[in-house]
């Protein structure tokens, strides 16, 4: 945007906003004009401030004009510290940007280059975290062990972040590190801020070091929902408050042009889905992701599905080799060797048990016929035992979950609304931000609840309709915890899952969850198990007749 002389003319049939009154109210997630707080629709270029209109970047520009020339002169505090924190970083490996300039390694603390061989083991071993790959770096014990910026320490204490989880303590220096990694680490562990923290922090030495020739954006996170989305950049904000770091959230249901503009007029972080990131630049030529230098994939398991795969193949290739995060609660064996053609030498983080729910939540399977499975609901929700607000129900379809909302409302008299895929981003932004915000008690979602999002408040799910496979399953129940919070889920279980028993009940049995009699008893259970016996009895029977010849 340029500077404005003279009067505002008038807004119509403008790209930009002329007059803060003409700009809209900002969304849940969305960027906020430091002046009116009204949709941060644009970048100041003077400022770098996010702004909603030309009158309000002249309000900014009078207010810089008006400063005495003294103190323009004078070194500002905030940009001293920021050089001061980078002073005494090891210049043992060197990031070459495209004009030969150098970017000094991260290094921790000297409190943890410390630490032993077998204090690190021990370490590792009490918070149940294993590591894979060559020349991992020590663990850090405190987030001052990372040495981050002053601001963006400060702000981490702001944001009630105290001491790191098990899965930062290990992954955040290896990101720091510059290191490809592959996290696995249950719903709520803090995974988000264990790669949006070395994003912020790259960024911003990029900036601080003079490296800003260096083409925009510079880093990019691929999320498979756009409320996931929208959390991971309203939380980026949040850490990197006052720091020189703006994103651009890209997700369907929000206008192209705006997200064009945004990107256009320099960000260091693009947060999206794929399709629309891809649709995005395929329309806009002028449109580069050649300096992005940091790729994280949230959720990378379901992001490397069929319906998802070659999109973010395609992503990634229009990238200069970044350094790749991947992070999930899930990682399957067939995702760990897919993953093996993108990193390079990576490292592999596992926290906790794979493919096992959260232990902060208590599972309660019942046994429900499917004729039967409103009536429970609807006894649970009545009950001054078992019912604790706020609640998510997940059902399987779109549709059922508008029928379903409608008659606990009908029933209960409790307000409860829907939330799925059908349903436009303004919609689905205003109900979450209700719920969490504690104005609805109970949403009735489909899986677009289930992947990533950190319910706050919520300490109780109920899975109406029993998920198509255990690692949606894994990633719905752990909606009721966050950082190890004790949480509950109900879950209704019959022969419609059937497919899925074997699978259900050795996880059920390895978490020490009491199993339904009926499931227990089930034929299909038994079969399978019979089957699984049958095999096994013919393949002994074999190598004993290989044995005799």
């Amino acid at each position: 945007m340029s500077a404005i002389d003279g009067p505002i003319p008038p807004a119509e049939d403008q790209a930009v906003k002329q007059r803060s009154s003409q700009q809209r109210q900002p969304e849940p997630g969305e960027p906020v004009c430091v002046v009116c707080c009204r949709y941060g629709e644009y970048i100041c270029d003077a400022t770098d401030d996010d702004i909603c209109s030309l009158e309000c970047k002249a309000a900014i520009l009078a207010e810089i004009n008006s400063t005495p020339q003294a103190a323009c002169d004078a070194p500002k505090p905030e940009r001293k510290v920021v050089h001061l924190s980078t002073e005494g970083l090891q210049d043992e490996c060197i990031v070459v940007t495209d004009k030969g300039n150098k970017l000094p390694e991260w290094a921790p603390d000297e409190s943890v280059s410390r630490l032993s061989k077998e204090q690190v083991n021990a370490l590792l071993q009490g918070i149940e975290v294993s590591v894979k790959g060559e020349d991992a770096p020590r663990p850090i014990l405190q987030f001052a062990d990372c040495k981050f910026l002053p601001k963006l320490q400060g702000n981490l204490e702001a944001a009630g972040y105290e001491t790191p989880t098990p899965v930062q303590m290990q992954t955040i220096p290896a990101a720091l590190k510059g290191r490809d990694v592959l996290v696995s680490a249950e719903t709520g562990s803090g995974k988000t801020a264990s790669f949006l923290l070395p994003i912020i922090m790259r960024c911003c030495l990029i900036r601080i070091h003079g490296l800003s020739e260096r083409e925009k954006p510079l880093a990019m996170v691929l999320a498979p929902t756009r409320e996931l989305c929208a959390q991971v950049e309203e939380q980026a904000k949040v850490l990197a408050k006052g720091l020189p770091f703006k994103t651009a959230l890209v997700v369907g249901g929000d206008a192209m042009p705006q997200q064009v503009h945004r990107i256009k007029q320099g960000v260091e972080l693009i947060i999206g889905t794929p399709g629309r990131l891809i649709d995005l630049l395929s329309k806009h030529d002028d449109l580069t992701l050649q300096g992005v230098c940091i790729l994280a994939l949230d959720e990378v398991d379901c992001l490397l599905e069929s319906g998802f795969r070659d999109q973010v193949l395609q992503l990634v290739q229009a990238l200069a080799m970044p350094q790749i995060l991947m992070y999930s609660a899930t990682i399957l064996p067939a995702i760990e060797r897919f993953s093996s053609s993108l990193l390079k030498n990576p490292l592999i983080i596992s926290v906790g048990t794979p493919r096992q729910p959260n232990r902060a939540v208590h599972q309660i399977i019942l046994w429900v016929e499917t004729k039967n499975k409103k009536k429970k609901l609807f006894e649970i929700l009545k009950s001054r035992v078992h019912y604790r607000p706020p609640v998510v129900v997940f059902v399987n379809s779109r549709m059922g979950s508008d029928l379903l909302a409608e008659a606990i409302r009908t029933v209960t008299g409790i307000q409860a609304r829907s939330l799925h895929g059908e349903k436009s981003i303004k919609d689905r932004r205003e109900t979450l931000k209700n719920f969490l915000m504690g104005e609805i008690p109970v949403i009735v979602a489909t899986g677009v609840l289930g992947r990533g999002l950190d319910l706050l408040r919520v300490t109780q799910v109920i899975i109406f309709d029993f998920p198509s496979s255990i690692e949606e399953y894994i990633h719905m129940i752990g909606r009721a915890s966050r950082l190890s919070n004790a949480g509950s889920a109900m879950v209704f279980v019959n022969d419609e899952s059937k497919a899925l028993f074997k699978e259900l009940v050795a996880l059920l049995k390895a978490s020490r969850t009491v199993v339904p009699r009926e499931l227990l008893n089930s034929p299909y259970l038994l079969s399978t198990y019979a089957l699984a016996y049958n095999r096994k009895k013919k393949r002994r029977r074999k190598d004993v007749d290989s044995d005799s010849d």
